[in-house]
């Protein structure tokens, strides 16, 4: 019990991003979107606490984590793959646990929305029409070159598709990285 105890108040920041990634999970999966008010104070309250922590050199640190958190979600969420929230979420934790936590998170994340994914299409028994849109979507990113038209191409696509509120896989795939990194306990 002891250990647990001094691995939450060691760990708290890791704890504080696991409830944030709790709550956008949830709210994700309710209305397809993970809110404002949740990632900018997210993010913002990262860049504080490492200053503190840190300094100069630690809000650095923060701010390059938000970076790469950002750019790693941007591109899909610029060609209709994403919600802006989620790409807002990750770099949130990027700002709060830095980049190389942000990449692991973000490698897990995608490991377990595609699970989730290939869970979804075999559910809807639609494999050959999701098959399909797979192939048009890639042919669509070899062919047109301009992202802004993807975008529109991919939100004239959207009320076909089942979606997936992103929110819960990189809830799930960060959390399971942290307890596999030992950043829990």
């Amino acid at each position: 019990m002891e250990t647990i105890i001094q691995g939450l108040t060691e760990n708290w920041a890791v704890w504080f991003v696991t409830v944030v990634l709790i709550v956008a999970a949830v709210i994700d999966g309710a209305i397809l979107k993970v809110p404002n008010w949740l990632t900018f104070p997210f993010i913002i309250c990262g860049w504080v606490h490492c200053t503190i922590q840190g300094g100069m050199a630690g809000l650095g640190w923060s701010l390059l984590g938000t970076f790469v958190g950002m750019m790693l979600l941007l591109v899909l969420r610029n060609v209709g793959g994403m919600g802006g929230g989620d790409v807002k979420l990750l770099a949130g934790v990027g700002a709060w646990l830095g980049t190389v936590v942000t990449l692991y998170a973000f490698a897990a994340t995608a490991i377990v929305g595609g699970i989730m994914a290939v869970f979804m299409i075999w559910k809807s028994g639609n494999w050959t029409k999701h098959y399909a849109m797979a192939l048009q979507i890639l042919e669509e990113w070899k062919t047109v070159k301009k992202p802004s038209e993807l975008s529109k191409i991919a939100r004239e696509r959207k009320p076909t598709m089942y979606l997936l509120p992103y929110g819960i896989p990189m809830a799930i795939g960060s959390i399971l990285y942290f307890a596999y990194a030992g950043m829990l306990v």
